[in-house]
């Protein structure tokens, strides 16, 4: 369970390397998209997981739990800043004088 913190924190377009010769089309940055949110439910998930192991008692290990809920609600947190800063850009946009 590695949050790779380096990799969600790099720019988008960084993660969106296109091959010699092709045009970008949208899909990179949609399938990037939807493999981040996969990532984070993931995440959630295991969590919950884990939650549920401890509280059952099929583990005595409280600081991994914890790590593990932590990872889960900084990965969320940072998901909702990233939508928040999607929808507040889409708004201007849209509200930009033609």
């Amino acid at each position: 369970m590695d949050m790779k913190i380096n990799s969600m924190m790099e720019p988008l377009g960084a993660s969106l390397k296109l091959k010699s010769g092709e045009t970008p089309n949208g899909n990179a940055f949609a399938n990037s998209l939807s493999e981040a949110f996969n990532d984070v439910n993931k995440m959630q998930l295991e969590a919950d997981t884990a939650l549920e192991d401890l509280i059952t008692g099929k583990t005595k290990n409280i600081h991994e739990t914890m790590m593990t809920l932590g990872k889960a609600e900084l990965a969320f947190k940072l998901t909702m800043q990233v939508r928040n800063k999607v929808m507040e850009a889409y708004k201007d946009v849209m509200n930009t004088a033609v």
